[in-house]
């Protein structure tokens, strides 16, 4: 039978979420800890793949077990147990056979956040900006994703992807209020899929905007030349976070 693993997990100590040789990942540590538990090798599918330093609220997996699983809590329990401070375990669901985390979700959304104050304490989730940025231009810029199909600009170079077409629902930047008191912004954007480096290639950019280098015109340019060499530079991995994935059999 199937299940699906709700998890978040801090990206920082990981190199991403796919199993890499002789390097942590967070595929791994989660095959591990099922086997170890259910005393067989175990397969999981996530719903995707983050780099290494990206961080998950929420992410899906999938794998399958043909004999009886422990307690749903229980399980829970122990595999938090075993995959250590930096992942959570938050919920184990049971789905239909033919369930697939990665090719069953219409939608993911991002996060990336900027801090204009230092805080010591956010450091490790957000981007730095001292200067401050021109929020108002950079939202006039990240409204022309919502009509874009071919993201090839923002796509790692040389990746295996078939195809660099994605459709942006959302993408938007908003005042980030956290209870430290430290004044920032937060940029959220909502595809049904995204390519390799495409969310830092797109707020690296926007930044660019921003920072007055690049006018809304300038970006519907980068846009329209589908070379990624034309785009910003790719932002620091530690202030992107998966937020959510969407499945039509969840809430």
């Amino acid at each position: 039978m199937r299940r699906f693993i709700q998890l978040s997990y801090n990206g920082r100590g990981f190199h991403g979420w796919q199993r890499q040789p002789g390097d942590d990942s967070v595929q791994q540590r989660l095959e591990e800890s099922l086997a170890t538990i259910l005393r067989e090798p175990i397969s999981v599918t996530g719903a995707g793949r983050t780099d290494a330093g990206v961080h998950a609220r929420k992410m899906y997996a999938h794998f399958d077990f043909a004999g009886q699983l422990p307690d749903r809590s229980r399980l829970i329990r122990a595999l938090n147990t075993l995959v250590g401070p930096a992942i959570a375990i938050e919920d184990i669901i049971d789905v239909h056979n033919d369930a697939h985390a990665r090719f069953d979700a219409v939608a993911r959304v991002y996060k990336y956040f900027v801090m204009f104050g230092k805080s010591p304490f956010l450091s490790e989730m957000a981007w730095y900006c001292p200067n401050g940025l021109d929020v108002n231009s950079m939202n006039e810029a990240a409204e022309l994703l919502l009509n874009t199909a071919d993201f090839t600009s923002f796509a790692k170079l040389h990746s295996d992807s078939k195809t660099n077409i994605c459709k942006v629902v959302r993408a938007s930047w908003d005042d980030w209020e956290n209870d430290f008191g430290t004044p920032g912004v937060v940029f959220t954007i909502e595809a049904d899929r995204f390519l390799r480096n495409m969310v830092r290639a797109v707020v690296g950019t926007l930044v660019e905007v921003g920072r007055g280098k690049l006018s809304r015109d300038d970006f519907a340019e980068i846009i329209k030349k589908r070379n990624r060499c034309a785009a910003g530079t790719s932002m620091p991995a530690h202030a992107l976070f998966l937020w959510d994935v969407k499945y039509p059999y969840l809430n």
